[in-house]
């Protein structure tokens, strides 16, 4: 694992944006893993900004998001095709036949029935196979929650799981409220990918912002591995990239940090 701290979050997210650039420039038809939230923002900003300026092409990348809510249609402000569309493929050449984002939508199912329904499991083996048809992931993005999850895997989530439906914890639904009208408004299930699946990736590359996330970071990267700190399985990754600002690393005590 690299552990990379760097003074900001414009820096990160610049040099997070450099590394995508480069890899997609290495290979044309890149399979990229995408995430959502807050984090990631300045990441696409920047990759928007080399599409234009720089001539970065995303004609021929194919994109894996890591996860979507349950009952939210895509149309909704608060989905994540919606965030996609929003904050980088509305920007960029993207074939619109290569995005995959997890379908959260499947009519009227009662929610006890969620974790059995035969649509959704058929969905998530269709998306594990596409990912497979595909070469597998060549470089997945990722934030981290407060409580160190990655995607939607909560604590306790199997560190082999593959992709399913999450019932998200009370921390999530409420770190999640900020977005939505209401509380009662916000989701509690998702699809995602599991630990298992992002684990598969050939590369990964961590992003961590802010001092409420120095705990996440501090567990993940020199904690103990646990299924009770999901992103701590990156220690078992062979080419994983933290890269945090300073107020994300202030918890960190390894002499293996470099900053960027």
């Amino acid at each position: 694992m690299l552990v990379v701290v760097h003074e900001d979050y414009d820096a990160l997210s610049k040099k997070g944006a450099e590394i995508i650039a480069s890899r997609m420039r290495q290979k044309p038809n890149l399979v990229l893993g995408l995430a959502t939230g807050s984090t990631p923002l300045g990441l696409y900003r920047e990759l928007i900004r080399l599409y234009k300026n720089d001539g970065l092409d995303f004609s021929k990348i194919v994109t894996f998001n890591l996860d979507e809510y349950i009952g939210v249609p895509p149309e909704h402000d608060q989905s994540y095709h919606y965030f996609m569309r929003h904050n980088l493929f509305d920007h960029i050449n993207v074939n619109p036949s290569h995005v995959y984002i997890p379908q959260g939508m499947y009519g009227d199912i009662k929610i006890s029935s969620f974790e059995t329904n035969p649509k959704i499991e058929q969905f998530c083996t269709w998306y594990e196979d596409e990912i497979k048809r595909h070469g597998g992931v060549d470089i997945q993005i990722l934030g981290i929650g407060g409580n160190g999850h990655i995607a939607f895997n909560e604590p306790g989530s199997s560190l082999g799981s593959r992709t399913r439906i999450k019932t998200l914890t009370q921390k999530t639904v409420k770190d999640n409220s900020r977005f939505f009208k209401s509380a009662e408004e916000v989701p509690r299930y998702a699809i995602t990918m599991g630990v298992g699946t992002i684990m598969e990736a050939k590369e990964l590359l961590l992003l961590a912002t802010g001092d409420g996330k120095a705990d996440a970071v501090k567990s993940a990267v020199e904690g103990p591995i646990t299924a009770m700190c999901p992103a701590s399985a990156l220690q078992l990754h062979r080419r994983a990239i933290v890269m945090t600002d300073k107020a994300a690393a202030a918890k960190l005590s390894a002499e293996f940090i470099t900053y960027g």
